[in-house]
């Protein structure tokens, strides 16, 4: 058995053969005071830590991760645990991948990925991503695609977008379906597929709809139309390759010659699954080093419906995606899903990998997830090291999505780190 490692150190170290600059951490004990003490967790006494282990200001992340997203964390998030709990070539893992903020991070560290996610969604954020084209293939390309005129949506998008923009949208939608079909569609294309599905809606002239809620929630066209009656502004023209090549210039901007090898080493390797994650059977069995998760948090996050002009873009079915999302509405029902998932995560997880696992206070704060993880983790084989609190400046998008500040101006990521001994 595989001698445990000195959380306290690991935690205010950098454990890792392959080095990341340090500078989100060097002075964490002096500026950044971290509270211990032990809670009674189930039939537990674990050790929490609080304080504030990472901030969006701390370390500035690569301009990759700028893909939105609905209730995903920030890319510190796991390169902090990344960090600390992994070398180079380690399989790191995300059960519920999303926009792929733990998968892209582990790439751009020289780790080996394996993301997971019901939603086909995931995918078509994640892949191109790992193996990014350079800014002239994508204008290239983009000038190579001919926009047909006068093209209608086969469902009303007028409230969105001014007939000449839906005219390319649709015609870049036709073109991009034709190369899937024809199994012709490269990675140029597959990025220009991951750009357009993230400027379809947003609030700014940078997105192709008139102003709207932010980017990672599609509001409905009945929603989207009192929005323009109350804001009194109808759809203008957006030039679509235009602004595909604007974000795709902002994503590729901070991208090192160091992290493009990494990523086209690890590309190759990468498992990008769409399975239930109660049951991943592509993984082998003990090949996880660590997992950096964070599930859907019961009913508050309507992932599949906040997603539903991206699916239609996509030719995803919304409807079958929903299916199989867990949004459990009582916590009984959400703790069955989560054990499934646990039971699954130790049989992917090598002796002495980690699991860190993030989630939420919701419902007015009423609720602290991880009182119901923690025994989970522990009921199948894990040992819980540690409950990690981080204490960071609050943002408008968590309190949208049922998320309870501490404070005013504050609230919480709180994760369990299991290991398996």
């Amino acid at each position: 058995m595989p001698t445990a490692p000195n959380l306290t150190t690991l935690l205010g170290s950098d454990h890792q053969k392959y080095q990341q600059p340090r500078d989100l951490f060097d002075d964490e004990s002096e500026t950044s005071p971290v509270a211990e003490d032990l809670i009674q967790v189930g039939k537990s006494e674990v050790r929490r830590f609080v304080g504030e282990f990472w901030t969006s200001g701390q370390r500035q992340a690569s301009s990759l991760h700028e893909v939105s997203y609905r209730a995903c964390f920030k890319p510190q998030l796991p390169h902090y645990f990344i960090k600390r709990f992994t070398s180079e070539n380690d399989i790191i893992y995300d059960p519920f991948g999303g926009r792929g903020t733990t998968a892209i991070e582990a790439a751009l560290m020289g780790r080996r990925v394996i993301s997971n996610d019901a939603n086909p969604l995931s995918q078509v954020l994640i892949r191109p991503r790992l193996c990014p084209p350079s800014l002239t293939e994508v204008e290239q390309r983009l000038n190579a695609i001919r926009y047909r005129k006068n093209l209608k949506a086969d469902i009303d998008l007028s409230m969105f977008y001014d007939s000449e923009t839906e005219s390319e949208i649709v015609s870049l939608k036709r073109y991009l379906r034709d190369k899937k079909e024809n199994e012709d569609e490269d990675i140029v294309d597959r990025w220009i597929r991951m750009v357009a599905t993230n400027r379809l809606t947003g609030h700014s002239p940078g997105f192709f709809s008139v102003y709207t809620f932010p980017p990672n929630q599609a509001v409905s066209p009945d929603s989207q139309k009192k929005i323009n009656e109350r804001r009194k502004q109808k759809p203008e023209y957006r030039d679509t390759k235009a602004l595909i090549l604007r974000k795709s210039r902002s994503l590729l901007s901070k991208v090192t010659t160091e992290q493009r090898a990494n990523l086209q080493r690890v590309y190759k390797y990468a498992q990008l699954l769409t399975e239930d994650a109660q049951s991943t059977r592509a993984i082998q069995a003990n090949s996880v080093q660590l997992t950096v998760t964070s599930p859907p948090f019961l009913d508050i996050v309507e992932y599949a419906g906040d997603n539903w002009l991206r699916c239609w873009f996509n030719d995803i079915d919304v409807n079958a995606v929903a299916r199989t999302i867990t949004m459990a509405k009582k916590i009984d029902e959400w703790s069955r899903v989560m054990r499934g998932v646990f039971t699954e995560l130790y049989r992917v997880t090598r002796p002495g990998g980690w699991v860190a696992f993030e989630v939420g206070e919701i419902r007015n704060a009423t609720l602290k997830l991880e009182e119901h993880i923690v025994p989970l983790g522990v009921e199948v084989g894990f040992f819980c090291e540690a409950v990690l609190i981080n204490q960071q400046t609050f943002t408008k998008t968590s309190n949208l999505w049922g998320i309870k500040n501490n404070e005013a101006g504050t609230n919480s990521n709180r994760i369990a780190i299991l290991r398996r001994q």
